[in-house]
């Protein structure tokens, strides 16, 4: 039997597939949608995994409004659902509201933050990926000067750029960095054309690499650099080298995919408490592939592999903007 309910409207249909057991796991895809090539979308690819290699069903909704938030948390819980993950840090305050209620119910959430005995916390180095790549992103550099734009202005996209800063003035001391955030509400994570006018303006400064940490709108930032000639990009969460080949100089892996894989392959057997997946656990890092394969030196892929090995050693210690809400080599 087919089972079909719509918990949240037509617009935003939560769909229950067949035979679903009691206890299947659900996700929650942050605005942007799973398929945003980024963030969102390495979550999904982590649940697709894990239902092609078990047979397994789970549950999904790909948000559309601020609104639905706690309404898919506590429809999943009442489907019995378990666990419920959820992606981005907005998820936080909607969590803690709703968690208590349901006990017996295990949550995570993927970026955010929420104390309470049924939920689990997965956090990443995102600055340590971002020093990589920063680091590739000098040595590319012709001009001596690169960009970051991020998405919604928050301390997570920070720590971001922070990292990718630090791994810049290692690489080139002398280099300018060009910091611009996209929006300060959730609409920053899903602006294309807004991203590609950011990047048309560092590049008009003279950027000639450009790092996106911001969701959908990435792709727009990824497309302006593939359009001007001698201009590279850096893509984010996901691979995304493939998606204009010869002109994404790396991307900063976030092994959401994985997380969320271990997540459902634990089920409701998951322990909660705090997972902080670092550079030593392959939890982030840079994507080395044939789309990219011209563009990184072996000068450069040495010089990258031993920041990383100096970073897990301890020898390179990378500013964490979340921590003190400060970064020393970038003004805000």
């Amino acid at each position: 039997m087919t089972l079909m309910k719509t918990f949240l409207g037509a617009a935003a249909a939560v769909a229950v597939t067949a035979g679903a057991a009691l206890a299947d796991p659900a996700i929650i895809f942050d605005l942007g949608g799973k398929f945003d090539k980024s963030f969102n979308e390495a979550a999904f690819r982590g649940a697709q995994r894990w239902a092609d290699e078990t047979g397994g069903k789970f549950l999904e909704i790909e948000l559309q409004s601020e609104a639905q938030r706690e309404q898919a948390l506590r429809r999943f819980a009442e489907a019995g659902a378990n666990p419920i993950v959820t992606t981005g840090f907005a998820m936080s305050t909607p969590l803690s509201e709703v968690a208590p209620d349901y006990p017996d119910t295990k949550f995570v959430t993927i970026d955010g933050w929420v104390e309470a005995p049924n939920v689990h916390v997965v956090g990443f180095s995102e600055h340590e990926g971002s020093y990589l790549v920063g680091l590739l992103a000098a040595k590319a550099s012709k001009t001596g000067t690169v960009g970051f734009i991020g998405g919604m202005d928050v301390p997570l996209i920070r720590k971001f750029a922070c990292g990718y800063a630090q791994g810049v003035k290692a690489g080139n001391p002398d280099a300018t960095i060009i910091a611009n955030m996209t929006g300060t509400t959730p609409s920053a994570w899903n602006d294309p054309v807004r991203g590609g006018e950011l990047t048309k303006a560092q590049i008009a400064q003279g950027a000639d690499v450009v790092y996106a940490a911001a969701g959908g709108t990435g792709i727009g930032v990824l497309q302006a650099a593939a359009d001007a000639d001698g201009v590279l990009s850096i893509g984010v969460d996901s691979n995304q080298n493939h998606l204009f080949p010869g002109k994404v100089l790396t991307s900063m892996l976030k092994r959401v995919d994985v997380a969320v894989y271990n997540i459902m392959t634990a089920g409701a057997d998951l322990e909660v408490g705090f997972e902080a997946l670092d550079l030593s656990q392959d939890g982030v890092g840079y994507a080395l592939d044939d789309n990219n394969a011209s563009l990184i030196s072996e000068d450069m892929k040495m010089a990258a592999e031993d920041a990383k090995a100096k970073i897990i050693a301890g020898d390179i210690k990378v500013h964490d903007y979340s921590s003190d809400d400060t970064c020393p080599v970038l003004d805000f």
